[in-house]
């Protein structure tokens, strides 16, 4: 442990090849993350006070885990597991290929960017969209373009996360709303994140703070993205909201300063405190 009480833990680092048709793509970096301490000890350890149920933060220039509360524990994390659709999108390529909107991708309450049946749009286009606002009828749209219909994309979002040592997750559905049987834990939701962090698309436009969406037919609106950490904390550099009543405010955040990385996974906090759970956590970290 060092001076300022963060716990010295490596984490090691597996890189693993994919075959999916007839391309071969390299998966991103994923993190297995180990811990030779009771779980209960280094909670003991640490001094910091958060909201959320779970939460976890690495800094990933040491590769070190600087905090860690109930980060086994179960549960729904809503909208940031978008992150494995994004990297499942983004590792499969062709982000300027265009993606045509069928009727099955329909709508899912409570966001939609409201993209109908017959118009196309550039997949990266969609992935963005995805990504900074978590509209939900886009990311079936992406699931369905890549997969062929929504289960036969949930099998390899679950294919996925046992590639990258995501020991106790499972997923139902692309967008991450309440689901029977669908969960994950802050350790699982690390490693999807740093696997995330390390693509460079995904690195790229989950830090977009605004932009701009054009519907075929030329209508154009305005788009910010919903991570407030991300608007109101210079360090961070984006990545992943989620919430249903089911998981809580949920927040996978990634933030650099001075040549230092972390990423920061607070799950089921709410809505006065997710955002200041999250720098809490990060300025500890840094």
């Amino acid at each position: 442990m060092t001076r300022s009480g963060k716990l010295m833990i490596p984490l090691p680092m597996i890189c693993s090849r994919l075959q999916r048709g007839e391309r071969l793509v390299w998966a991103a970096l994923a993190v297995a993350v180990f811990f030779p301490l009771s779980l209960e000890a280094q909670e003991n350890m640490q001094p910091l006070q958060l909201t959320a149920g779970s939460a976890m933060a690495v800094r990933l220039d040491q590769r070190i885990v600087t905090y860690s509360k109930n980060i086994d524990e179960k549960r729904p994390v809503a909208s940031t597991q978008k992150l494995l659709t994004a990297l499942l999108i983004a590792e499969a390529g062709g982000l300027e290929e265009r993606v045509a909107v069928k009727r099955t991708d329909g709508q899912v309450p409570p966001r939609n960017l409201w993209i109908t049946e017959g118009s196309s749009y550039k997949r990266g286009t969609l992935l963005e969209m995805m990504l900074m606002r978590s509209f939900n009828d886009v990311t079936k749209c992406l699931a369905r373009d890549h997969a062929g219909s929504q289960e036969k994309f949930t099998k390899l979002m679950n294919q996925r996360a046992v590639e990258l040592g995501m020991e106790n997750s499972s997923f139902r559905n692309a967008h991450g709303l309440t689901a029977e049987g669908q969960f994950s834990t802050a350790r699982d939701m690390m490693k999807l994140a740093v696997a995330a962090y390390d693509h460079p698309e995904i690195r790229r436009l989950v830090r977009i703070k605004e932009s701009t969406f054009t519907y075929q037919g030329a209508k154009t609106i305005p788009v910010e993205n919903s991570n407030e950490l991300l608007l109101r904390y210079s360090p961070c550099v984006g990545m992943k909201t989620g919430y249903t009543e089911a998981a809580g405010r949920c927040l996978v955040a990634a933030a650099e300063e001075n040549g230092k990385t972390v990423i920061a996974v607070i799950l089921g906090s709410t809505m006065e405190e997710v955002w200041n759970d999250a720098e809490k956590l990060i300025r500890f970290s840094l």
